[in-house]
């Protein structure tokens, strides 16, 4: 069960501050935004506010933003329909409804001649009691059209994602992605504070385990590595990535320590990896600092640092030096997810910046379906000077996102088989 709970709390998270992005940034630019939803599946709660529908749903593995332009419903009135208008005060339509009429008080019936509820905002015809004789209403922009339990507000052309310049439409799509990145910082940032020290990368000895090889051969916190067998040591990293490939193997230190230089001989003892190869360990922690300058940067830093290791694996992708193993759908995540719960909540947090990293990566491919890929479109769009026609383009995505929905069922399965058998 806490796993579950985790699971839910690590993605509902993550695509939660993705949508909010399209959201607030579709609302900043004036679209009209008909529904913010977070899962997919059956409803569990459903909330409307003004013009937005707020839905939670039974799966949390997923989200979308529906605005006006981009979610196919266009309200057609026909002529011969009969409806029913609700006027307010100044005679401007508020309602229009189709089916149900017999619910409403004061409704003026009307059939319907013409209307255009994009630009114009009017609708005319005939009233029952002079049918020789057409009648004209002007619309409210943020007037409603009832059929039967379905309530739809119109969307005036000024309120359509297509109606907004190029870069308010590449901005409502970039800013998933950017408030994915955005998450990172603020979790890696918090957890900087609350851990009273940030890791560095400088190249010095943290802290010394007890009856590790690094104290039995003598080294203490604090000590800088200036080399490791005569190789210079610039970061963590390199002395990590040295002692990690010489298990049983002797290395010379070649430390500053209050501004004297010692040579120590440190063999690191073997332990073998999750991958089963064995590798070399000294018992001793990453360099940590407390500043303040320190934790505020963090979360920019560890960011970019795990935008690099991410696009190193992508790279790899490219090259041809690519497996399913390196790539982790729904069941993947859950099953490491239950491996970190057992770590504790921080390192849970940790696992769920890196994740909005991933994913704030990952839509930003330049793939049909993906952010990215309509970026790509919008870059297109920039150069040719008027945007692509929108049923080709449609097409593509459709194709795009039909292989992005093989490529998930193929490594669902890579993970159900790593999982449990």
């Amino acid at each position: 069960m806490t796993t579950i709970i985790a699971f839910i709390f690590v993605f509902g998270l993550i695509v939660f501050f993705h949508e909010l992005g399209h959201f607030l940034f579709a609302k900043r630019s004036g679209i009209l935004v008909r529904d913010f939803s977070i899962g997919f599946g059956p409803k569990i709660f459903a909330y409307r506010k003004k013009e937005t529908q707020y839905t939670l749903r039974l799966l949390p593995i997923g989200g979308y933003v529906r605005m006006a332009g981009e979610d196919g419903e266009v309200v057609e009135l026909k002529p011969g329909y009969r409806v029913g208008l609700i006027l307010n005060d100044d005679e401007v339509v508020t309602k229009i409804i189709i089916n149900g009429k017999d619910q409403y008080q004061d409704v003026q019936p009307l059939e319907v001649s013409g209307s255009d509820l994009e630009r114009e905002l009017f609708i005319e015809g005939y009233e029952e009691y002079d049918e020789d004789k057409i009648v004209r209403y002007q619309v409210a922009s943020d007037a409603v059209v009832v059929d039967g339990k379905l309530e739809t507000i119109i969307a005036p052309y000024d309120r359509v994602f297509q109606s907004k310049s190029l870069g308010k439409r590449a901005m409502t799509i970039f800013a998933g992605p950017l408030f994915n990145f955005i998450l990172a910082i603020i979790i890696f940032t918090i957890l900087a504070f609350v851990s009273g020290s940030v890791p560095s990368n400088d190249p010095e000895i943290g802290q010394v385990m007890d009856n590790g090889a690094a104290q039995e051969a003598g080294l203490k916190q604090g000590d800088e590595v200036i080399s490791i067998n005569g190789k210079a040591m610039d970061s963590w990293q390199d002395i990590f990535s040295t002692v990690e490939k010489n298990p049983n193997k002797e290395l010379d230190f070649k430390v500053d320590r209050d501004g004297k230089t010692q040579d120590i001989e440190v063999t690191p003892k073997a332990e073998k990896a999750q991958d089963g190869t064995s590798v070399g360990k000294i018992g001793v922690a990453q360099p940590g600092s407390d500043s303040f300058v320190t934790k505020i940067t963090y979360g920019f830093t560890q960011t970019w640092f795990w935008v690099t290791q991410i696009g190193h694996v992508l790279g790899q992708m490219v090259t041809g030096d690519f497996s399913l193993n390196m790539l982790n759908g729904p069941v993947g995540i859950y099953t490491s997810t239950q491996e970190v719960v057992s770590y504790g909540f921080l390192t849970l947090l940790n696992w769920t910046a890196v994740l909005s990293i991933n994913l704030g990566i990952v839509n930003l491919l330049p793939l049909p379906a993906l952010d990215g890929g309509r970026l790509l479109f919008f870059l297109y769009e920039l150069i040719r000077g008027k945007p692509l026609d929108p049923k080709k383009e449609g097409m593509v995505h459709f194709v795009g996102f039909a292989l992005l929905m093989i490529l998930m069922l193929l490594v669902t399965w890579n993970d159900i088989q790593r999982a449990f058998f």
